[in-house]
Parts: structure tokens; C-alpha cells; sequence
């Protein structure tokens, strides 16, 4: 029997291997904890950012391949799907995914919209609940750049042409741009305000959204107190915004934790204390951040793990003291060999997992891998338009941290979902 059909089984049999209920309600915080109708909360999840591109009608829309990899995911036991609202900007900027949603200030790509309705609609119908991240600190949706390009007509720098310096330097102007965050303001009454076209039903009652995110690894990129300063002022209001639009659903920041704040205490501290952020959220990645070596993963394996744990620990500190749930949502790790390559081995990947995996319930509340690519056979190394949509997006190389369904890293991400429910 091969693994399709033992999940088709699974997916009829409609197994949900969280600790969570199955009723259709809200997730909160209690005492540091995540509860649903009265009991605690643990997930492994995972990123689908192009979930919503799926489920539309217009270019890039799949919905039987959307609703393969959603009953795939369910019968896997993964319920937590952290996914992007939609990207920035116009189509055809190298690096950028498309199509995008907010094509203009303001001006929304209707079928996209839909898409998100139909995108939601359908977890619904499985219990199943998306983390909805709405900006982004690097170019690959739009995000910070694309908001400075509308207010101030200086054009967003691309890394991979430009290189990362020069593009945060630039994207530090964000925290100080008034009239670049009105923008994402706007953005932000526009999406959680929306109502369901499929539904019926406001966004801010719908349990199939489990918590609003201001952005994708939001960063100052700055020790200048006034662009500190002025990030947690953006930050702040975006989050009372979409408290005052909707005190339903958690908001949390999509913060990488202390890599994401300039490597300053004081400042990850100030980050996840802000008023209405519900949950402190961290990202991994032991190969960018120079722990694991593309020429020797298995060999510097061992110190990457290391790393993790000193990483999650310190971060744990500091959301327990803060009385914070904490979600590691975004780690990966290469491919064997750095291979992009479907076919290249997952061993070294597979034992990292494991080792995240192995903190949730304890120190973690939640882990989300980056990120899922399902079913998809990419066609390019680096994606070009027209190609199936992985977990990698469209700057980096397809296949190098995505998880397809033929794996083995699917009987690790397994294995962890029983352990954490016995």
C-alpha cells in the first residue's frame, strides 16, 4: 500500500491527531497556553503560503490539487496552516511570487479575494485553522518594499540583484515612513474587516482563522533608537487596528524572536510585549544563520541542533516570563547534499525535525516547518510563471526546504503528531 493511499484512508476516516477539540470555536490564551472550548492546546503545523492562490479561479488556481493537499495535510493530523493573505505589488518582478493580491494602493485582485473565501471555506469544512500573515519584511510578497516604492516612488531593491545590504538598509525606512504604514493600515481594515463571499460569514467570525499576523518576519534591520522606536510604534498600531476590526481572533507579530530583533534582549522583549500580541512566535534556519554548512550538513548537523536548543530555550524564557504561548512556525533545513532535486535524500532534515518536534509540548506550544510542497513536481530550480507553487517561494531554489509527499521526512512529521497526543 503506498503512503497516497494509506493518507486517502486516514483522510476518510477523518482522524484530527491535535490536542485540540473538534468543534467549530475559537482559540485563546490561558495562562500561557493555547485553549480551545476549555482544553489545552498543542500543534505540529506547517506553511502553505500559496493556499489561497490555489483555491482561486484565476492563474495559479488548482482546487482539486488544493483540496488533495488540504485532505492530505488533515489526514496527517496537520490542522495549522500558517499562509500568506496575499503579496504586493504588481506581477512580473523577479523574485516576487505571483499573481499578487493588492496589485495598487488599495486595488485588489477580485478573483485572489475569492480565493482567500474559497481558501478558508474549505478548512473550515475539515476543522483546520490558517495563521494569516498580511505584510512582509523581504521582497518575495511585496511587503515592506512595495509600500515604500507606493508612498515614496523610491523603487524596492531585489537581493538576489542587488544584494541583502543595500536591500535592508532601504527596507529600514520603513519604520519611519508614516505614509508607507498608512497604507498597510488600509491593507489591514481591508483584510480583516472583509466578509466571506463563499460564507457569508466576516472574517472576524470565523474559526477557521486562527490568528491574525502583522508580517512575515517583520525587522527593524536598524540599531538606530529612532527606527526602533518607530518599528514598535508601527507594530503596535497594527495590532490595536486589528484588535479594534476584530477581539475575536489572536494576533501575534511574525517575529523571528531574538534574529529578528537585531540580536538585542531588550528589543525581542519590547517586540512581544506589546499590547494585544497574544503569542510569542520564533523562526530557524541553522543554514542561513551560518550553523550548518551546504557542503557538510550532516557533519555541522550536529552543531545546528545545538544551537536550536540553546535557541528555543532562551526564547522560552523569555515568553514564559511574559505569560506567552510560544511557536517555533517557520524552520527548515536543506535537502542532502543541498540538492533542490525532489529525488535528493532528507536525512539530515529528517533528524532536525525530529529534534524541533521533540519540544513541542514542553517548551513549545506549536511548530510550523517550512514548508509544504505536497504533491507538486517543480519544472524550474527557480520558479517561473506558470510552474506548481512549493513551499519554497518564488527567490528561492524549488525543492531545497520543501517537504513533499514522497519524503520519508512525512513518517517523522508523523511520528511527532502521535507522541505529542498519547
Amino acid at each position: 500500500m503506498t503512503i497516497t493511499t494509506k493518507l486517502a484512508i486516514l483522510a476518510c476516516a477523518a482522524i484530527l491527531a491535535t490536542g485540540c477539540s473538534h468543534s467549530p470555536s475559537f482559540v485563546s490564551v490561558r495562562d500561557g497556553n493555547f485553549v480551545r472550548d476549555g482544553k489545552t492546546c498543542t500543534f505540529i503545523g506547517t506553511n502553505f503560503w500559496y493556499g489561497p492562490i490555489l483555491a482561486s479561479e484565476g492563474r495559479g488556481g488548482d482546487y482539486a490539487r488544493l483540496t488533495r493537499e488540504l485532505d492530505t495535510l488533515k489526514a496527517l493530523g496537520i490542522t495549522n496552516l500558517r499562509v500568506l493573505a496575499g503579496g504586493d505589488g504588481p506581477d512580473g518582478v523577479f523574485s516576487r511570487i505571483e499573481p499578487t493580491l493588492q496589485t495598487a494602493p488599495g486595488v485588489y485582485n477580485d478573483t485572489l479575494l475569492v480565493g482567500l473565501d474559497r481558501f478558508l471555506a474549505e478548512l473550515g469544512k475539515r476543522d483546520m485553522h490558517a495563521v494569516l500573515f498580511l505584510n512582509n519584511s523581504w521582497e518575495w510578497s511585496g511587503g515592506y518594499g512595495q509600500y515604500l516604492e507606493w508612498a515614496t516612488g523610491e523603487k524596492a531593491l531585489i537581493p538576489l540583484i542587488d544584494g541583502y545590504w543595500p536591500f535592508m538598509q532601504q527596507m529600514r525606512k520603513f519604520q519611519t515612513s508614516r505614509e508607507s504604514q498608512e497604507l498597510f493600515y488600509n491593507h489591514i481594515r481591508a483584510m480583516v474587516g472583509r466578509t466571506n463571499s463563499i460564507t457569508g460569514k466576516p472574517y472576524k467570525d470565523d474559526p477557521a482563522i486562527f490568528s491574525w499576523q502583522i508580517g512575515n518576519e517583520p525587522r527593524c534591520f536598524s540599531d538606530d533608537p529612532e527606527v526602533r522606536s518607530g518599528f514598535i510604534g508601527w507594530l503596535t498600531e497594527s495590532a490595536r487596528l486589528i484588535k479594534s476590526i476584530d477581539p475575536n481572533h489572536m494576533v501575534s507579530t511574525g517575529n523571528e524572536g531574538f534574529f529578528g530583533c537585531e540580536q538585542d534582549w531588550e528589543l525581542t522583549e519590547q517586540v512581544n510585549s506589546i499590547p494585544g500580541v497574544d503569542y510569542m512566535t520564533i523562526h530557524i534556519w541553522p543554514y542561513n544563520w551560518e550553523w550548518a554548512k551546504a557542503d557538510d550538513l550532516e557533519g555541522t548537523l550536529p552543531n545546528a541542533i545545538a544551537k536550536t536548543e540553546e535557541y528555543i530555550a532562551s526564547n522560552a524564557e523569555l515568553a514564559k516570563r511574559l505569560g506567552l504561548p510560544l511557536v517555533c512556525e517557520e524552520f527548515g533545513f536543506p535537502r542532502d547534499g543541498f540538492s533542490p532535486s525532489r529525488d535528493a535524500t532528507t536525512s539530515s532534515r529528517d533528524a532536525y525535525y525530529a529534534f524541533v518536534f521533540s519540544h513541542v509540548g514542553d517548551d513549545l506550544q506549536g511548530a510550523n516547518f517550512w514548508g509544504w510542497s505536497g504533491f507538486a513536481k517543480p519544472v524550474h530550480t527557480q520558479w517561473e510563471k506558470g510552474d506548481p507553487y512549493t513551499g519554497d517561494p518564488a527567490q528561492e531554489a524549488q525543492g531545497l526546504n520543501g517537504v513533499y509527499i514522497t519524503d520519508t521526512t512525512i513518517d517523522v512529521i508523523k511520528d511527532a503528531i502521535t507522541n505529542i497526543n498519547q
